[in-house]
């Protein structure tokens, strides 16, 4: 897996070895990034679930000003520190290990603000719905601020979360992505 694009393109990531996490695909990365590229310069960006950091790290290649990422399994969240470190972006990246829920708590109770927000939870713990009614609280997101879910086609979440709602699918196959905007 490489970054596809900025700054860093072509620039080789580690993804951990075995079944627990399933990257985003090129051409699913390459169409989120497509869409975010108005909202990308100088943007904060969270990543959960974030695996390898593939998302993340391919932001702050195209602009983002800052990366925050959470990350639970211990092979991953290593993947994810060699990228950090090889790719020269630990001034502008913060990793996070453990549970999503508490690290959206914490983040909340430090005042954070992110302008983008993406979801990727594993397909078999069913995690969007929960995560996004955490996220609609409006305690993490900009106003106006993008939230971003990844999710199985047939498992489609809800179009409102409190402050989110859905404005736009983009379905490739199995996998699609529902874009939230905060606010509006």
């Amino acid at each position: 897996m490489r970054v596809i694009a900025g700054a860093l393109k072509g620039r080789q990531l580690v993804t951990p070895r075995g079944a627990t996490t399933r990257p985003t695909a090129d051409q699913v990365r390459i169409a989120l990034m497509d869409a975010l590229t108005p909202w990308l310069p100088g943007a904060r960006l969270l990543d959960l679930f974030a695996g390898a950091g593939a998302v993340g790290l391919e932001a702050l290649s195209r602009g983002a000003a800052h990366a925050t990422f959470v990350e639970r399994a211990g092979r991953a969240a290593a993947a994810l520190l060699q990228n950090v470190r090889t790719l020269g972006v630990g001034g502008r990246a913060r990793v996070l290990r453990g549970d999503v829920a508490r690290q959206l708590t914490r983040l909340a109770g430090l005042g954070e603000r992110f302008e983008i927000v993406f979801l990727d939870p594993p397909y078999a713990e069913d995690a969007v719905d929960r995560t996004l009614a955490a996220l609609g609280a409006g305690e993490l997101v900009a106003p106006e601020g993008l939230v971003i879910a990844q999710h199985f086609t047939k498992r489609r979440p809800a179009d409102e979360y409190r402050a989110l709602r859905a404005f736009r699918d983009r379905r490739f196959g199995e996998t699609t992505l529902t874009f939230f905007r905060a606010g509006g």
